[in-house]
């Protein structure tokens, strides 16, 4: 039985032809710079972010740390959603590895910051405060994908207040898919970008961050002292070429399957859903159930999800319309 797993585009597997450019990698080591796969792959990932460099990471909380623990010194701040990744799903690592202090603030519907309010959460040149040097966004957010003119905005606001600007660009690649833009038009708003190879992209392992080539460099040394500095890796940074080079525009049917998802939950009674809010594989839906009951449900008919009231549903590579359409059929089952 195969098992449809809507609980996160990060449990994909790589494809078969994937798999094949994993096994003919040259590798090298590339604590001294002499892996040629890590090499190519970020060469490529930094000319398809149009940045200066990029630096392979083992995950996109590796690729986020380094980056706040580059832009920010001990006692420095930054700013970000109170959901943000960066801030709530990532164990704390730039307050306790880095000693930059969090300031978080509530997202608006739409995934942004009300610049306004960050505004008024930036601190005054006190000893009293801890010195505001970093503004982090999510593209996309909760699979919401922030308006290109916000970035502008956002841009000129970091700018206009001296603040270096991070992007969580975990599915940047989604949001770049959904507008049908070059990525290059969202990530050139920003100063340094995180983007996940493992997640809508489909390879195993791996993120990339992405900036000039100073702060790439200071990330480098970050990359080491917390244990990233990994040897004959280019397995994997084959992998994660493969996945930039040929998955992205595949990411326009993980968005066609969430859709249909979310219309044919919406179609439920027991069932609610913004449609509004799907722009890309991410889908939330509120269940008028015991959660548990459902999870064991839809477990039994070989579909994986989470248990929380609020639902996330995510689609991906290994979810099909014919998986889409078993697990429709498997929560009206429920529901009725």
């Amino acid at each position: 039985m195969k098992w449809i797993d809507l609980r996160s585009d990060t449990v994909t597997r790589p494809t078969r032809e994937m798999m094949d450019a994993m096994m003919s990698a040259e590798v090298g080591d590339d604590v001294y710079g002499e892996d040629p796969s890590i090499n190519r792959l970020e060469e490529v990932a930094a000319q398809t972010l149009g940045t200066e460099s990029a630096l392979f990471c083992s995950s996109g909380t590796q690729s986020n740390l380094l980056a706040l623990l580059s832009h920010c010194a001990r006692g420095d701040e930054y700013i970000a959603g109170q959901a943000a990744h960066t801030y709530r799903y990532e164990a704390g690592g730039g307050a306790v590895i880095g000693s930059i202090q969090p300031q978080p603030i509530e997202f608006e519907p739409d995934g942004s910051l009300d610049l306004e309010k960050v505004a008024r959460f930036i601190k005054p040149d006190d000893f009293h405060f801890a010195k505001t040097r970093l503004l982090c966004l999510e593209n996309t957010q909760g699979g919401k994908v922030l308006p290109m003119a916000y970035l502008k905005q956002a841009r000129e606001f970091a700018h206009r207040h001296n603040l270096s600007f991070h992007l969580d660009g975990a599915r940047v690649f989604n949001a770049a898919v959904k507008l049908n833009l070059d990525v290059r038009e969202i990530t050139r708003y920003f100063d340094t970008i995180s983007c996940c190879l493992s997640k809508g992209l489909g390879a195993p392992v791996g993120s990339v961050l992405c900036g000039p080539d100073p702060l790439i460099k200071r990330a480098r040394r970050w990359r080491k002292m917390v244990g990233g500095g990994m040897r004959q890796a280019g397995i994997l940074a084959a992998a994660g070429e493969y996945a930039l080079t040929r998955h992205v525009d595949r990411l326009a049917d993980d968005h066609e399957n969430a859709l249909r998802l979310a219309r044919g939950l919406s179609d439920i009674p027991g069932v609610e859903v913004d449609l509004g809010w799907v722009h890309t594989n991410i889908l939330f839906a509120d269940m008028d159930a015991d959660m548990d009951v459902l999870s064991a449900h839809m477990k039994e008919r070989g579909i994986l999800i989470d248990n929380s009231k609020h639902l996330r549903l995510v689609t991906h590579l290994d979810v099909d319309p014919e998986d889409v359409e078993k697990a429709l059929e498997a929560f009206k089952e429920f529901f009725a």
